[in-house]
């Protein structure tokens, strides 16, 4: 596989440690950048600037935000589940942008890309806090990567499901055939898309070739939506 060039790149990696964080590290690595990588979560309303202002001058935020998705009847989410789900997941964004976007402004150039989950995209039964928490950020993204497109800033979102990752699909998943059986009921491509894959795209997404993006939404998901 055809690596992108990211030599000379800075990009922080949030939740590195969970999701497709160590996948996306390593591909990262791989095409040439420095990858700062972060571990902790924003639950916090002051951890989003705090760790920019550690992190320095970026080329790139690369928001890696995942946590296990309950399957909660929607008659039966609480305020609790709901109000959690939007606190890893959605709220962080704007605290995100009000430490990072001015600078990228000045200097007229800066990506932001949020991996997502195809949840958003196409129904799917006792998910509805997480696919509402998920479809925030992508409207999110479509609407700051249309608001920055005029400053050289690119905000893009790689929506993804049945991706190879240990937060959604660790192994006793994988090895359930009722589980396989559903990859070849559900998903065209008949099996999961590897985390090399997945990585790769959002690779290329963070470098230069990838400049005419901006606020849209990339599903990864074997055709399982479009």
């Amino acid at each position: 596989m055809a690596l992108c060039d990211l030599s000379g790149k800075r990009i922080l990696l949030t939740q590195a440690n969970a999701f497709m964080g160590p996948s996306l590290q390593s591909m990262l690595q791989a095409c040439g950048a420095e990858v700062i990588a972060d571990n902790r979560d924003f639950l916090d309303p002051r951890a989003p600037g705090q760790l920019i202002k550690e992190a320095g001058e970026i080329d790139v935020l690369l928001l890696n935000l995942g946590i296990p998705a309950p399957s909660t009847p929607a008659s039966e989410v609480e305020d609790d589940e709901w109000g959690l789900l939007f606190r890893h997941m959605v709220d962080p964004l704007p605290r995100f942008a009000r430490a990072l976007l001015p600078g990228m402004i000045e200097r007229q150039r800066g990506k932001i890309l949020l991996m997502g989950s195809a949840s958003a995209l196409r129904g799917m039964k006792r998910a509805s806090s997480y696919s509402a928490a998920r479809g925030a950020q992508l409207a999110w993204v479509q609407a700051v990567g249309a608001e920055m497109a005029n400053k050289g800033i690119q905000v893009n979102a790689i929506a993804q499901n049945f991706v190879d990752n240990p937060t959604y699909f660790p192994t006793d998943i994988q090895a359930n055939p009722a589980f396989q059986a559903r990859l070849q009921r559900e998903v065209p491509l008949g099996r999961l898309v590897s985390a090399e894959e997945d990585a790769s795209f959002a690779a290329y997404l963070c470098s230069d070739a990838a400049n005419c993006f901006v606020g849209q939404i990339f599903p990864v998901c074997g055709g399982w939506s479009h």
